[in-house]
């Protein structure tokens, strides 16, 4: 039964749990670290760990987006970024990672985002990616879809990523035509991964949709701003464990399809992806953390998708601090600080390990506790 606080007399709130509220209890039995497996496959398309990229410019080439294939990883191009609207973003990108605290970032990120979408560019980063050997993701925004859509999909994509701050499969609107994800999903013969949600309605009706994947959450991390501009904060543990339920509901409902659920926020460390694991996601998607690699074509600054919006900001600009090591090793180790940002699944391996679980679907069982008040 879900806890429900009275706020007031005419208002009642249900009580939502983050990552850091949560941890994970270890069950009887232990296993062999090299016994441990963290792959997971989306549709055709298999992965040696579960990390999807968040698709922010300032962590997302196309060179970038390759490399974490290449170690197992799914990166995701923004087809809305600064790769598709400049022949080549490299000066903008070390204009931007060279600001200053004092440096009026977000009214700077609105000018360069301000330059128009080329459809030309959209194909050529796509053959960039296609060469690159790997699976091809890209994401578009919910407002874009119909206008991008036909480029993207003539370009020859393997995964298409629709993804927003918040998006349902009901959008109303009496000014534009809407997108309904469930008739565009149906004329699509590829998987589409669609979010964000933070509920078990909404997580319901996108898997209705025909969806592969499930975004849950909004990105939500020191720098996001979204609570601040819209009052909206994603309580991470328990989204994620309300659109588990939900596709558990919708496994029964369909005979057995069964939509991966890959959770955006609140994750910084490998303890982190281990506990939003625990709760029900197959993967995690990774944005200020891949920042910190040498790989990152934005020098170590950080910034949301939503950073750049014209009229509503949402997400503050990070100024570019050291890398802390290269993307391999941020994935994989060594490590050399005890804090959870390097080896990160490495970390997740050993945390299964200590548990007892061989793969990321049992390892979904474990036991949690709440300690925190």
């Amino acid at each position: 039964m879900r806890d429900v606080v009275e706020i007031g007399l005419g208002k009642t709130a249900q009580r939502g749990y983050h990552l850091d509220d949560i941890a994970i209890v270890p069950s009887r039995r232990t296993r062999d670290v090299d016994d441990v497996s963290t792959a997971w496959q989306l549709d055709a398309y298999p992965f040696g760990i579960p990390c999807v990229a968040h698709p922010s410019d300032a962590t997302m080439s196309p060179a970038s987006a390759v490399r974490l294939g290449e170690l197992g990883g799914l990166g995701v191009l923004n087809v809305e970024g600064l790769w598709t609207r400049y022949e080549n973003p490299t000066k903008i990108l070390e204009e931007l990672a060279g600001l200053g605290e004092d440096a009026r970032a977000t009214k700077r990120l609105q000018e360069v985002y301000a330059e128009p979408i080329r459809p030309d560019l959209i194909a050529e980063r796509v053959r960039e990616l296609r060469d690159g050997g790997g699976t091809v993701a890209v994401r578009v925004s919910p407002q874009h879809t119909l206008a991008l859509a036909p480029v993207i999909l003539d370009a020859g994509v393997d995964i298409l990523v629709i993804q927003g701050t918040l998006v349902s499969a009901e959008h109303v609107s009496t000014t534009d035509e809407p997108l309904n994800l469930k008739e565009f999903i149906a004329d699509l013969d590829l998987p589409v991964i669609v979010g964000g949600c933070t509920d078990y309605k909404t997580a319901l009706h996108l898997m209705r949709t025909g969806a592969a994947g499930v975004i849950v959450g909004i990105g939500g991390d020191d720098w996001s701003t979204t609570e601040s501009v819209l009052g909206i904060r994603v309580p991470m543990a328990t989204a994620i464990a309300d659109a588990a339920a939900a596709r558990r509901d919708y496994l029964d409902e369909t005979g057995g399809r069964y939509v991966h659920l890959i959770a955006d926020g609140d994750m910084q460390t490998s303890g982190d992806i281990a506990k939003a694991l625990g709760c029900g996601a197959d993967a995690v998607m990774l944005g200020e953390p891949l920042s910190l690699c040498e790989e990152a074509p934005a020098g170590g600054a950080w910034w949301h998708s939503a950073a750049s919006h014209p009229s509503l900001p949402r997400g503050a600009f990070e100024v570019a601090g050291e890398p802390i090591g290269s993307m391999e090793r941020l994935l994989f180790g060594p490590a050399d600080e005890p804090d959870g940002q390097l080896n990160l699944f490495g970390g997740l391996r050993r945390a299964m390990a200590k548990c007892g679980y061989r793969d990321l679907k049992e390892f979904q069982k474990v036991g949690l506790v709440l300690d925190r008040p």
